[in-house]
């Protein structure tokens, strides 16, 4: 049985040799600077000129990443909290607005019945979510002119729940051994047809027609967290022409991007990726119980070797990663000249501590197997794994393995890609010590850009706060309780409940507090 991690948390760590001292105890590759630099002078503050997104150049190094809120009409268009949420995007003072809302390109494809949907009907609300967001960034930071907004187009595939908040409705790319049962897939019939997959890719195309008739600077393909395209890069079982080799599995990529081109859209595109997989995780069954939660456990996987369920993932050993195919799919992406790929990992449904590492559990999952600090460092060498492979193929070679060391540089301009702009994620368990390591990895080339998720919802301004005094509202941030993910994973809308006192007045939160007394979470 599996002991819990004895954690040390974030904020007992009072000085930045503190915080070297305990990630140094842990044994990974964390570094961070001294102190917060603020200014211009600072790397976060710095432009990106090499690459232009809708022929701007975006203003600074960090970018809001997007969420689903479950908070939109049940047709798909905006509410109250929609947009607020997108005022304080705009406030936050990123330059790169990566996504703001996960879209449906279809209603059948929605997570929740309240997931927005970028479809005609809604082009005047989505229209206004970017007005709201361009207004409230040029009040607080004085121009927009250096501002990228992006829409995430997505379908849920086999996490879908179109029309109730607690019924799957599952649609997936092939029969998985492991998360079928979780995900109520007991049919062929569940599984994508390639006339059907052929039928989807012109919505994704219609899609990013809507997107730049309203503004948007760019569209991101969604290729992360077991949603459908991301599932269908590990469709390595999967017969016909998406599925087997690489090539297959990345045609419904090609076909959206030739689609978007061939109907005279010039919008910019980005692909947000899972660049690596773990098989799925549970709570220990030994050490949990009603109300207590046992730390994550892999499923048994010994029934399903080699391991072909997955994307950047080792088919031996399904617990460690592998960069070889998530190399060669960068490689493809700055074929089809895409600008921005967004790094992400795993999946929030069942790997969570490899995709969003957290103090706290949601509700449905584990306690964490690892200090999280462990899976902050293993996204962020990941991340710069591949930045040094867009600059020096040959220096990638010998990185496709979880176990290699990363390559040492002379300097960050060895990095800089001429084509490509790299955003990396899971930054948001730093809590304090965030602008320290974000200005580390930035300024030494490991990343070109920090994407923010989960802290902005309870304190948007954080890196903001960060280049303007060097000084961090330290009750306003983010400590990963996770209510921002139990609360719609039990129908309830998305916010920070502990911290942003719009939704602690709410009264969902007190029937979240339940909610998490009864899971042990």
């Amino acid at each position: 049985m599996p002991e819990p991690i004895k954690l040390t948390r974030i904020p007992t760590l009072k000085t930045v040799a503190d915080f070297r001292s305990y990630v140094a105890s842990l044994g990974i590759d964390l570094p961070c600077e001294d102190a917060i630099a603020s200014g211009p002078s600072s790397p976060l503050a710095q432009p990106i000129a090499f690459v232009r997104v809708n022929g701007k150049k975006i203003g600074n190094r960090f970018a809001i990443q997007p969420m689903e809120g479950w908070d939109g009409t049940t047709t798909g268009g905006a509410t109250e909290e929609v947009r607020r949420r997108w005022q304080r995007f705009g406030e936050s003072g990123a330059k790169l607005i990566y996504g703001g809302e996960a879209m449906a390109v279809r209603p059948d494809g929605r997570a929740n019945p309240n997931q927005l949907i970028i479809v005609e009907q809604n082009k005047k609300d989505l229209a206004e979510l970017r007005e709201i967001l361009v207004r409230a960034h040029q009040e607080r930071h004085g121009t927009a002119d250096d501002l990228a907004i992006g829409f995430q187009l997505t379908h849920s595939g086999r996490f879908c729940k179109p029309a109730d908040k607690f019924r799957m409705e599952p649609r997936v790319a092939y029969r998985h051994p492991i998360l079928d049962k979780r995900f109520n897939v007991t049919s062929d019939a569940q599984v994508f047809t390639d006339s059907e997959i052929e039928q989807l890719i012109e919505c994704y195309i219609a899609a990013a027609k809507i997107a730049w008739d309203v503004g948007a600077d760019f569209v991101d393909i969604k290729h992360c967290h077991g949603y459908l395209l991301h599932e269908f890069l590990g469709a390595h079982a999967r017969p016909g022409k998406y599925g087997g080799s690489f090539e297959n599995r990345t045609r419904i990529l090609r076909e959206i991007i030739d689609g978007i081109r061939a109907s005279g859209n010039p919008i910019d595109i980005g692909v947000r990726l899972s660049a690596f997989d773990f098989v799925p995780f549970k709570p220990d069954p030994a050490s949990s119980k009603p109300g207590k939660l046992g730390p994550g456990v892999p499923e048994d996987f010994s029934h399903c070797l080699p391991y072909r369920y997955g994307f950047g993932v080792n088919a031996g050993n399904p617990v460690e990663y592998d960069l070889a195919e998530p190399i060669q799919f960068l490689d493809l992406c700055a074929k089809l000249e895409v600008k921005l790929v967004n790094v992400s990992a795993g999946s929030p449904y069942y790997n969570p501590h490899i995709q969003r590492p957290a103090a706290y559990p949601p509700s449905d999952g584990y306690q964490p197997p690892e200090d999280p600090l462990v899976g902050v460092a293993r996204q962020i060498n990941v991340v710069r794994q591949l930045k040094a492979h867009l600059t020096n193929a040959g220096q990638a070679s010998s990185l496709t393995r979880s176990g290699s060391a990363p390559t040492e540089v002379s300097g960050p301009a060895k990095f800089i890609s001429p084509s490509m702009i790299l955003i990396g994620t899971a930054y948001s368990y730093l809590q304090e010590y965030l602008p320290h390591v974000a200005q580390y990895v930035v300024h030494n080339g490991w990343t070109d850009m920090i994407g923010l998720g989960r802290v902005t919802l309870s304190y948007p301004t954080i890196l903001a706060d960060a280049l303007r005094s060097g000084v961090l509202n330290t009750k306003a941030i983010c400590r990963t309780f996770s209510d921002c993910t139990t609360a719609p994973r039990n129908g309830m809308i998305s916010g920070c409940y502990p911290l942003d006192k719009y939704y602690a007045g709410k009264p969902e939160a007190q029937k979240l507090k339940e909610v998490k007394k009864a899971a042990g979470a």
